[in-house]
């Protein structure tokens, strides 16, 4: 199992909307509203890099409100 925290900025207005659609993914684990230079993360799992490349770009990017995001592959995780 592969997982990613995406970071995801939208237009002004929008995070809501995004954020209430990235529940239709099954992929993404969580997601959250943040302040910062980013509007959303999200947690995204699949079986293979090419899944989470897939999940970000055919998915969460497809939303027209999404402007851009950075994917941040998961290398360790603690118990």
């Amino acid at each position: 199992m592969v997982k990613a925290v995406v970071l995801i900025s939208v237009e002004v207005g929008k995070e809501e909307e995004v954020l209430e659609s990235l529940k239709d993914i099954k992929e993404v684990e969580k997601s959250y509203f943040v302040y910062g230079v980013y509007d959303i993360v999200a947690i995204v799992n699949g079986k293979s890099l090419d899944d989470i490349r897939s999940t970000v770009v055919n998915q969460i990017r497809k939303y027209p409100a999404v402007r851009s995001t950075i994917t941040m592959v998961v290398v360790k995780e603690l118990p």
